[in-house]
């Protein structure tokens, strides 16, 4: 995944594209086209490049498909080649790239869009996703989980200093493939506007495809997006070597 990662970066039009889209993330490929001076045809190769870099996600919604900048990948080649050689502050302003609520038959789309593979079973990565204890163990500033993610019910995760940093309902679950919730990030402030969150997993092999999508995203809330990027990759490697990735964020 490195290599291609690394030989998407390297095209000076692919990181035009990677940049329009960390400025305006869902952009559809006819937007995207009118940034370069190419055919729509040479547009489509960049991205497909991108797409199977796991650096972009499409998302078809109605007639159009919009693309989304996945901020994991680049999160976890961060993590690998260049967290051990510089200050993470400092990479992390450097490659602040940003990044994947149900898929419902209306023309909404999400703010972002978030994928990952984890090697685990279908039933492992939706107990890591519904069960306190575990959602407390993977996420990179919360010490532990009040309440229940049960659907209809509430959870709270609770830093080391006994404040509250997230407040999540559960909307609807279909177990082992998808949950939705509220997000109630009580770090941006006590009236901070909510939003909604979906997570879907997808069994394939011995591996689960996960994906995060963030809906009606109020403006100034942006940030959560490296949030998400870091809660994954803790949650990934928590479930493939039971060590999250506390420590190094």
């Amino acid at each position: 995944m490195d290599d291609s990662i690394f030989r998407a970066l390297a095209d000076p039009a692919r990181r035009t594209l990677l940049d329009a889209l960390r400025k305006r993330d869902g952009q559809t490929l006819q937007e995207l086209t009118e940034l370069l001076e190419m055919t729509r045809f040479g547009v489509m190769k960049h991205v497909r490049v991108l797409e199977d870099a796991g650096l972009v996600v499409p998302l078809k919604k109605g007639r159009f498909k919009h693309h989304y900048l996945n901020a994991l990948p680049l999160q976890q080649t961060i993590d690998r080649w260049i967290e051990p050689m510089r200050a993470k502050p400092v990479a992390r302003a450097v490659l602040d790239l940003k990044s994947t609520l149900e898929r419902t038959q209306t023309m909404s789309k999400p703010d972002f869009v978030m994928q990952t593979f984890i090697r685990c079973t279908q039933d492992a990565l939706w107990d890591a996703l519904t069960d306190p204890q575990s959602m407390a163990a993977y996420h990179f500033m919360c010490d532990r989980v009040e309440g229940s993610a049960r659907a209809g019910e509430r959870f709270t995760y609770i830093r080391p200093d006994g404040s509250k940093m997230l407040s999540q309902q559960v909307i609807e679950a279909d177990p082992k493939s998808r949950i939705e919730t509220t997000f109630e990030p009580h770090f941006f402030g006590p009236d901070a506007p909510a939003s909604r969150i979906a997570y879907f997993i997808e069994a394939q092999g011995d591996q689960c495809k996960l994906t995060v999508e963030h809906y009606d995203l109020p403006a100034g809330q942006e940030g959560v997006a490296e949030g998400w990027a870091r809660m994954t990759s803790s949650l990934k490697s928590w479930l493939e070597t039971g060590t999250p990735l506390k420590a190094a964020m």
